[in-house]
């Protein structure tokens, strides 16, 4: 029933360069569905809300690995820090100081990416490019989160083309910070790219990409 998914996911792997990681875009997605694309060689899922995270969590567990991707609110923090393993839409200090005290409650270091609002659209999510410098600095401070990568969105443009410029500079600010030396930091990841935009953003340097219609087809 699902073979459509489980082919879409080898055609995916069989493109991607080897140092491109997948992450599975599950907005919307019943647990078959995703375990359908777990079973074809997807090893990371995206989820934008924390109550389907919760709700796929007893048929999925530790399958995968859980990145939330999602915009972060204050009071779903505790929970979030329990349950995923990345968090990669911190777009401010407040956020961040309350991902660290949620993670040293229970001992846990935090692995999270800094959005960025690379397409500076008001109604999105994300710090503005030439503030990410200083947020990942004082991020670097928070002795219970691991500033691990950057991420961005762009804008929903239906010639992905026009996203290369944003992707090339969101590149610039990764290389920027990666060289840095801060302390609790180690970029590893730049994830840009979705099932439009994915290829584009491959050219221009990101090494994780998160896709959901180019796998699932086209939400309910």
């Amino acid at each position: 029933m699902y073979e459509n998914i489980a082919q879409n996911v080898r055609d995916i792997l069989a493109e991607l360069p080897p140092d491109v990681v997948l992450v599975a875009a599950v907005k919307k997605r019943q647990p078959a569905e995703i375990l359908a694309a777990i079973a074809a060689g997807v090893k990371i899922i995206g989820h934008n809300y924390l109550s389907e995270a919760e709700e796929t969590y007893p048929f999925i567990g530790d399958k995968a690995e859980w990145h939330f991707i999602g915009k972060l609110q204050s009071n779903k923090c505790k929970k979030i820090v329990r349950l995923f393993s990345v968090v990669e839409t911190v777009d401010s200090f407040e956020i961040a100081s309350e991902l660290n005290r949620r993670a040293a409650e229970i001992d846990k270091v935090m692995s999270v990416f800094i959005e960025i609002n690379s397409g500076r659209e008001k109604q999105k999510s994300g710090v503005l490019p030439e503030e990410t410098v200083e947020l990942a600095k004082r991020i670097s401070g928070l002795s219970n989160l691991k500033l691990a990568g950057l991420m961005t969105m762009g804008p929903a443009l239906e010639d992905p083309e026009e996203l290369r410029t944003i992707f090339r500079l969101t590149k610039i600010k990764f290389d920027e910070i990666a060289v840095m030396g801060l302390p609790n930091t180690e970029l590893k990841f730049l994830s840009m790219g979705m099932s439009v935009s994915y290829k584009v953003a491959v050219q221009e340097g990101t090494n994780l990409v998160r896709l959901g219609t180019r796998i699932f087809g086209n939400r309910p």
